[in-house]
């Protein structure tokens, strides 16, 4: 077991009372009792809908070290190990700012309204072709996923990179000065959370909050292609940020696109990056993509990883489940293919996600299906911003399309009648008229929020078409 935390390290960095026999080292950190690994430390977080107190038996029982406990559960569980303390969460925090202070990594923080995720993962590999990366998994970008994340970071790492997200003002603040970063990225500024913020330029406000964190003659890398570009510029030196990198496609970017061959499967880019050019292969479809692979090695040569590993590492991205991968279904006389785009929606990502549909590589007789589930929090204009991506719609040739959901209802009424393959109030409605129309040379995109449930239709195509995920070029055929 190589251990990640001393016993005594761990219980001083919480200030924790000790009980039962515990060991001297622990293996990992964990708040999930049903993904933990022996010798891990369990932290019995209170969740919004449930507590974590309640899976410290089975936790215990699955081999973890010990249970971080709050000492009014204490009596719980007598005779166990335990490490007790006022209240767990600030516990994990305190543990946070233990492993921020023994790291000697260079630290990059990403947040902004679309693309962290895929920044941070391309991150991951462009650095680990320098030295040893940690980054936090999922979208652990929360106020206990980046406690968390950060608690897990070896010592010995050379690169450690964090995704920070927000839902309301002035929770990126307290996540980035636990995070100190020496290079702060924003992807961009879409209306996500609308709703909570009003307009833009309020979205920018509190995506600016990261820079609160920067460390002392750190860089902020940010979008000059995006319309709040100057606003977040100025936030950024005001809170005395002395480098400010931009990237994009504007002729003034210092991280600069200057040509691109879009693909199916991958995209080859040339760009300049602070001054250096570089060719380089991206191993996901988009444009999107391409344009925060700019953001990626201007980060990446800021912290002094070597820009060439860097730039080769990115031929190996591969887009996550519910974030673009891309399966091959088996259908009745040959193949479809399915992009799963489940995860989440906004604007501007479900923009990005069907151009990359209208590019997909069809079969002769193959059409491009979208799957379409309302994008939420997006306030009063929401009903306006489902109507708009109609001219989205037909720029990128799609064949039929599918709503579901009162939003999307929107959309619907705005397509033309050749367009409209099916509409239901929610996707579990929607699921039998996407298996039905489903046949061999089609390419089926699904996106929607996470709440409007869009996930469980991807599985039905799964479970309904056995297929493979497309590792190389896979064209679909009928």
């Amino acid at each position: 077991m190589t251990a990640l935390w001393t016993l005594d390290a761990l219980s001083s960095a919480m200030r924790a009372e000790r009980a039962g026999t515990l060991p001297a080292e622990l293996s990992g950190v964990s708040i999930d009792s049903r993904s933990l690994t022996k010798g891990d430390a369990f932290f019995a977080i209170q969740g919004e809908n449930r507590d974590g107190h309640d899976f410290v038996e089975n936790a215990l029982k699955s081999r973890a070290g010990l249970a971080v406990v709050a000492g009014s559960q204490q009596m719980r569980f007598a005779g166990a190990p335990l490490l007790i303390v006022v209240d767990v969460l600030e516990g994990l925090r305190g543990l946070a700012r233990a492993a921020r202070t023994r790291t000697h990594a260079q630290v990059i923080a990403v947040t902004g309204s679309v693309g962290k995720t895929g920044t941070k993962d391309a991150l991951r590999l462009a650095l680990s072709a320098d030295g040893e990366t940690h980054t936090s998994i999922a979208s652990y970008n929360n106020h206990w996923g980046v406690p968390l994340s950060l608690a897990r970071c070896p010592a010995g790492a050379k690169y450690a990179v964090f995704e920070i997200g927000m839902n309301h003002a002035g929770e990126i603040t307290p996540l980035t000065k636990l995070v100190r970063p020496s290079v702060a990225i924003i992807t961009g500024i879409e209306p996500v959370h609308l709703e909570y913020f009003g307009s833009l330029e309020k979205i920018a406000d509190a995506k600016a909050e990261i820079f609160a964190g920067v460390e002392s003659g750190g860089a902020a890398v940010l979008n000059r292609d995006n319309a709040q570009y100057a606003r977040l510029a100025a936030a950024a030196r005001a809170a005395q940020i002395g480098r400010v990198v931009s990237f994009g496609e504007h002729e003034e970017s210092d991280a600069r696109l200057l040509r691109v061959s879009l693909h199916t499967d991958r995209s080859t880019v040339d760009a300049r990056i602070l001054g250096q050019v570089v060719t380089y292969k991206l191993g996901a479809p988009g444009r999107h993509l391409v344009l925060n692979s700019l953001a990626v090695l201007a980060a990446a040569s800021l912290v002094g990883a070597d820009l060439a590993l860097s730039a080769l590492a990115l031929g190996n991205l591969k887009p996550a489940s519910g974030r673009g991968a891309r399966i091959v279904l088996t259908v009745p006389g040959g193949n479809a293919l399915l992009i799963d785009e489940s995860y989440n929606a906004n604007p501007a990502s479900m923009r990005a996600a069907i151009a990359l549909l209208g590019q997909s590589t069809i079969g002769k007789r193959g059409r491009r299906l979208a799957v379409l589930g309302d994008m939420l929090e997006l306030g009063a204009r929401g009903a306006e911003m489902h109507r708009a991506l109609a001219d989205s719609i037909e720029a990128a040739g799609i064949d039929v399309v599918f709503c579901s959901g009162p939003l999307m209802h929107a959309l619907w009424e705005a397509l033309p009648s050749r367009l409209r393959g099916g509409y239901a109030e929610t996707a579990a409605g929607l699921e039998a008229s996407v298996l039905e129309a489903v046949r061999a040379g089609d390419a089926i995109m699904v996106k929607g929020s996470l709440g409007s449930k869009m996930g469980p239709i991807v599985k039905a195509l799964e479970r309904h078409f056995p297929g493979r995920a497309a590792v190389d070029p896979a064209p679909a055929q009928g």
